[in-house]
């Protein structure tokens, strides 16, 4: 999610060697026009045919487009508050990083509560029958981190494998992204073990955030972003990816590198007026699978980019 990026004492945006997936990158995003602010966007297309968003904001805040051009705000998720989270956000009322899906005939919710800086943090589950504003209901803690943990219980992404099962991947600097298996009658985790390591920056001061895992043929591809969030037009966030034959990885990237030790193919950075590029999410359309992310425009305010997807010798290539 990258916000808590700011308290982490001014840390370096370290590049690393990572290969470009394509020439193509760096295109500018699709035309979007409404309300175009967004932080760490999950999208989800509905049974109906619109499309739903979740973004960091208070509360959780939701946005709706019926054509995935044209989006409005759609009220917060917790209209009436989220005290629950309250012993990690210190009262704040800004929570992070949600995931969206649909499963079992209801819409699924993952988010964040945690504060700048800090490796308290926790995810929740809340469960709607429409996604609307007001019809959640938190479904309770998923899994918490602590200040010795090592790791950050934040930027939460569930996915399905082709087996069914249902795995969290997790996430943000300090020990890198993690995994837990999900209990799909719940949602919530089916162990309480140490969570699996999938990805790690031992050399660039743990840079890496934000996973979020698809699956397109025979590979899965865990989604990234690397650098440094949250500084506006300054911002040098970057959207990065790698693929495994399993859910749980080992993931390299185009080269080969190992996520685990900061590999990572680059598939979009900074340009012209887009600015720090990233926590991506993906879903499938009928026309593809479709990229959205947040970005800074010149003027230093988050917005929406939304990108197709189509893959190349089995790699993801934006156009």
């Amino acid at each position: 999610m990258g916000l808590r990026q700011i308290a982490l004492g001014g840390l370096l945006a370290v590049t690393t060697a990572a290969s470009v997936l394509s020439p193509r990158q760096n295109i500018n995003p699709g035309p979007v026009s409404g309300d175009t602010f967004i932080h760490d966007p999950t999208v989800i297309k509905t049974a109906a045919g619109t499309y739903l968003a979740a973004y960091t904001g208070d509360n959780v805040q939701l946005k709706t487009s019926t054509d995935r051009t044209q989006w409005q705000d759609a009220g917060p998720v917790f209209p009436n508050g989220a005290p629950w989270t309250t012993p990690y956000t210190g009262g704040a009322l800004n929570l992070w990083a949600p995931d969206l899906s649909f499963h079992n005939n209801q819409y699924y919710l993952y988010y964040s509560a945690s504060s700048f800086g800090s490796s308290r943090s926790a995810i929740f589950l809340a469960t709607s029958p429409t996604g609307a504003s007001g019809s959640w209901t938190d479904q309770g803690l998923v899994i918490e981190s602590f200040a010795d943990s090592g790791w950050n219980a934040i930027d939460p992404n569930l996915v399905v494998d082709a087996q069914g099962g249902w795995w969290l991947s997790l996430g943000s600097f300090w020990g890198g992204i993690k995994m837990v298996a999900i209990d799909p009658a719940t949602g919530k985790r089916a162990d309480s073990g140490v969570p699996l390591a999938i990805a790690a920056r031992p050399d660039a001061g743990g840079a890496v955030e934000a996973p979020f895992i698809t699956r397109n043929g025979d590979f899965y591809y865990l989604w990234v972003s690397f650098d440094k969030c949250c500084q506006g037009a300054a911002s040098t966030y970057r959207i990065m990816v790698g693929r495994s034959a399993s859910v749980t990885g080992p993931y390299v990237d185009k080269e080969g590198r190992q996520m685990m030790q900061g590999g990572g193919s680059q598939v979009m950075s900074s340009h012209g007026a887009v600015h720090g590029p990233g926590h991506n999410a993906v879903f499938t359309d009928v026309d593809g699978d479709v990229l959205v992310y947040h970005y800074y425009n010149d003027a230093g305010t988050a917005q929406i980019g939304i990108n197709l997807i189509r893959y190349e010798n089995g790699w993801p290539v934006i156009y």
